[in-house]
């Protein structure tokens, strides 16, 4: 399935439980990265490139995309990307790439919003 298909068939299935709800569960295993009280980040089982870890908010509460998320929300998103920065300082010490996929046309998979890290090789620009 390509990334278009699988956005167009994960849009229909916004707002229920997704795999990474099985993930945090324990239901699906995964490799930790990071893990505290707010996120979880884990090693992407289809890497793109050879560093490739997703954070995730532990508790979704809504937040299924970066375009719903709330005000009170802020700080949690503020959050996810520091820590993504932290993974990405340490994992890739000469740059790495964040990446937060919206919508259909950003080819989102997954409707529990996760932010990409990846790195370990040069990145190309436009990315696509």
């Amino acid at each position: 399935m390509s990334e278009v298909s699988a956005a167009e068939a994960a849009l229909a299935t916004e707002g229920q439980p997704t795999i990474f709800d099985k993930l945090l569960s324990g239901d699906i295993p995964s490799t930790e990265v990071h893990s505290d009280d707010l996120c979880y980040a884990f090693r992407d089982i289809s890497p793109q490139g050879p560093t490739h870890v997703l954070v995730i908010p532990k508790d979704r509460d809504g937040l299924t995309r970066l375009s719903s998320a709330r005000e009170d929300q802020k700080s949690l998103l503020g959050h996810l990307v520091y820590t993504a920065g932290k993974i990405g300082k340490k994992e890739c010490p000469e740059g790495f790439r964040v990446v937060v996929n919206e919508g259909v046309q950003g080819a989102q998979s997954v409707y529990h919003l996760h932010v990409h890290v990846i790195g370990g090789r040069q990145m190309n620009w436009p990315p696509g």
